[in-house]
């Protein structure tokens, strides 16, 4: 099968670099440009990013020496190049919407890891187990904007998804109020312990922007079966390099039992029979042990793409509470966004089919 081509904006910042290791050797995609600012521009990446490399691989080969590109200025000469591109670009929001649809225009699709476009009517925000249905918006998108073939598909914030896959199989039972706390790595700020010296030995109890976030996007994600579902967020940032963790509860219209609960989420996996290349043999595992999930031990479950949930029990305030995990740059970043894109392909919009 001929490789669909794809690009990378904001292909140096750290999203950016894990969408490039997680893309090495892909079996349906195959990067074929990198882009970012205009001052890495003319480089080649090895150079472009330096020492700000920070996964624990290698840069490929085939990316080291590749040239990068203005996401910007360098717009026509990308479009020539690719089908898709995964958007990491960091800058004003504004400025973001507008390259975002320009390479729309252009009729490229772009799968956006950024939050620039989460609340655009018409762009649908996409965890691909969950609400594959609203892909629907992209004819709705294309005929506001007039576009042929080019679309916008943005992915939620990373801090949901340790949660929001949680409660979804629990949606038969009528959740009505939800009380979250999640405790955020720093990589979800683009940084690393090494260059935040401020997060050593630290717990920082506020992190802009991010609870209305968690309280606002699953009811988005969810559309109609989110009615009469009140979420609380606090969130905080750990010290800690990647794993976003939640501590949740939850109250029901309809109390189900703990068996229910743990059923629910063992046979919850809806992507299992289209076999995309980035999805979880188990999407949901749950753990039995008191201590589980932690951090270290479980954020990499399902190559990093598997979400994780311990410690059920009956709450004294709502009905019942519980403890979940995922990897906040590969399932809340870039994994989720490739896992996006497989999902447009085997639904047939990367080839007009729908």
């Amino acid at each position: 099968m001929k490789k669909i081509p794809v690009g990378i904006l904001g292909a140096t910042g750290m999203v950016g670099q894990r969408f490039i290791t997680l893309l090495k050797d892909h079996p349906w995609f195959e990067v074929v440009c990198v882009a970012a600012s205009p001052k890495s521009a003319g480089k080649k990446y090895k150079d472009a990013v330096g020492d700000r490399w920070v996964m624990d691989e290698p840069i490929p080969k085939n990316i080291a020496n590749m040239k990068v590109l203005a996401a910007e200025e360098d717009m026509d000469q990308i479009a020539k190049q690719v089908s898709l591109v995964f958007s990491a670009l960091d800058m004003d929001k504004d400025k973001i919407r507008k390259i975002e649809n320009e390479f729309a225009s252009h009729g490229v699709v772009v799968v956006s890891n950024n939050s620039a476009h989460r609340w655009t009517p018409d762009v649908p925000m996409i965890i691909p187990e969950i609400n594959p249905d609203h892909l629907q918006l992209i004819k709705v998108q294309q005929k506001n904007h007039g576009w042929e073939n080019g679309f916008v598909v943005v992915k939620p914030n990373c801090s949901i998804q340790s949660y929001v896959p949680l409660i979804t199989p629990l949606l038969t039972f009528q959740p009505k109020k939800v009380m979250v706390t999640t405790l955020q790595a720093v990589s979800g700020a683009g940084k690393t312990l090494e260059g935040w010296p401020q997060m050593q030995e630290n717990v920082i109890p506020f992190i802009g922007g991010e609870e209305e976030k968690s309280e606002k996007e699953p009811l988005k994600i969810w559309g109609n079966e989110a009615k009469g579902i009140k979420i609380t967020a606090t969130c905080i940032r750990v010290p800690l390099e990647d794993g976003h963790m939640a501590s949740v509860a939850v109250s029901f219209t309809k109390k189900p039992t703990p068996s229910q609960i743990k059923n629910g989420w063992k046979n919850f996996n809806p992507l299992k029979s289209l076999k995309l290349p980035s999805s979880p043999k188990h999407f949901i595992t749950y753990f039995e042990e008191e201590d589980r999930p932690q951090t270290r031990l479980d954020r990499d479950l399902g190559n990093g793409m598997g979400i994780s949930v311990g410690r059920l029990r009956e709450d004294t305030i709502l009905d019942y509470k519980f403890v979940g995990l995922s990897h906040n740059t590969i399932r809340g970043a870039a994994g989720g966004a490739i896992l996006t894109a497989e999902l447009l392909k085997a639904k047939g919009y990367l080839d007009g089919k729908n």
